[in-house]
C-alpha cells in the first residue's frame, strides 16, 4: 500500500515478507473472542494483510466461553507469551477478564489499561509482551464520524450506555473528556459489580462524578424506562453484547427511543436485535441509527497497528475499510 504506511522491514521483524515461503510461515496474530469464525475479519485480513506487507496472513481464533475461568485466561495469555510465532492478538468481549486474571503476565501494561482493568491488545516488542486498551481511541474515532462537535452544547441530549463492560467503560470515558460533554451519562448493566468498578474507573480518572447516573437493570422493561425518559437528541448506545455474543436486546420491543436521537449498535454482526428495533422507529422518531461496522474497521486497524508496529494514517485507514467493505 503507497503512502500512510510506515512498517517495520522484513529484518527488524525477523519475518520474511512473503507469507507464503520460507520458515517463518507458521507466523501468527490472534483474535480473542467467543465465535471468532463468524467475524468477517476473517475474510479481511488476509487481504489487508497482502495490502500492508504484513509478514503473515494468517488470523488465528481463539475462543473462549462468556464464563471463562482465571485458568483459561492465564493459559491463553501464556501460549501467546511463549510462542514466538504468535506475533499479538485483539481482545474481544474478554478484556476486562484477560487483564483480571493473567495482567501480571505482562511485562508491560499502559495507563488506561491499569486504570480500566482490561486488556483489547496484545502485542510483542523485544521479546516483552505488551497489554494495551484501545477502546478508547477506537470509541472516539468512530464516535466522531456521526456525533456533530456541538451536538450536546447545541441540543441539551444526554447519553445512555447500555452496557458497562469494556466497550461502555471506553465510551462513557471518552464522552465524559469531550469537549462538548453530555450534561448527564446514564451507565447501565445487570451486574452491580460491573458498575461498581466503572463507578471506580470514572472516580480514578478524575472524571466529574456529577455528570454519572449508574442503573442497574434487571430486565429489559428497566432500560426502556431510561430510554423514555432521556431527553430529544440523546445518544442510546447498545454496548451489552446482546445480539452478537448472546441472542436478544437490552429493550424490549415496546421502547420508545427518544425523539432526534442517536442510536448506536456497536455490533455488526449476529442477529442485531437492538438495531432492528431502532430500525423500526427511525422515520416516526427521526433517529440517527448506526451500526458497529466502523467500530470495527478502527478498532482492527488500531490493533493491527500496534501489533505490527505501524503507523496508518487516515487516509490508509480508508484504503483499507473499502477493501473490506467489499468483502461485508
Amino acid at each position: 500500500m503507497a503512502g500512510g504506511v510506515s512498517p517495520r522491514t522484513a529484518a527488524e521483524t525477523g519475518a520474511q515478507s512473503d507469507p507464503q515461503t520460507g520458515p517463518e510461515t507458521d507466523l501468527k496474530m490472534g483474535f480473542v473472542g467467543v465465535l471468532t469464525a463468524g467475524s468477517s475479519i476473517m475474510k479481511v485480513f488476509p487481504r489487508w494483510a497482502q495490502a500492508l506487507g504484513l509478514p503473515t496472513r494468517r488470523l488465528a481464533g481463539h475462543d473462549l466461553p462468556l464464563d471463562a475461568s482465571d485458568a483459561d485466561y492465564r493459559t491463553l495469555v501464556a501460549a501467546i507469551r511463549d510462542d514466538p510465532a504468535h506475533l499479538g492478538a485483539l481482545v474481544t468481549t474478554h478484556k476486562i477478564g484477560v487483564f483480571q486474571a493473567a495482567a501480571e503476565l505482562f511485562d508491560e501494561v499502559d495507563d488506561f489499561a491499569r486504570l480500566c482493568g482490561e486488556i483489547s491488545s496484545i502485542s510483542k516488542d523485544g521479546g516483552r509482551l505488551i497489554g494495551h486498551a484501545k477502546d478508547p481511541v477506537t470509541a472516539g474515532l468512530s464516535l466522531e464520524e456521526f456525533l456533530p462537535p456541538d451536538h450536546f452544547r447545541h441540543t441539551g441530549a444526554d447519553v445512555v450506555c447500555l452496557g458497562a463492560g469494556g466497550a461502555g467503560t471506553a465510551l462513557t470515558w471518552y464522552l465524559a473528556r469531550r469537549p462538548d460533554r453530555p450534561g448527564r451519562i446514564v451507565c447501565t448493566d445487570v451486574s452491580a459489580e460491573r458498575l461498581a468498578h466503572l463507578r471506580d474507573v470514572h472516580v480514578g480518572g478524575g472524571l466529574d462524578p456529577g455528570v454519572f447516573r449508574y442503573e442497574r437493570v434487571e430486565s429489559a422493561g428497566d432500560g426502556d424506562r431510561l430510554v423514555a425518559a432521556a431527553a430529544p437528541g440523546t445518544l442510546v448506545v447498545n454496548a451489552t453484547g446482546l445480539g452478537k455474543d448472546r441472542p436478544g436486546s437490552p429493550l424490549t420491543d415496546g421502547a420508545r427511543f427518544p425523539e432526534h436521537g442517536l442510536v448506536w449498535e456497536l455490533n455488526y454482526r449476529g442477529r442485531l436485535d437492538f438495531l432492528q428495533q431502532a430500525l423500526a422507529q427511525r422515520a416516526e422518531r427521526d433517529l440517527t441509527v448506526i451500526d458497529g461496522w466502523r467500530y470495527f474497521i478502527h478498532g482492527w486497524t488500531q490493533v493491527i497497528a500496534e501489533v505490527f508496529h505501524l503507523d496508518l494514517d487516515a487516509p490508509a485507514v480508508e484504503r483499507l475499510a473499502a477493501m473490506a467493505q467489499e468483502l461485508r
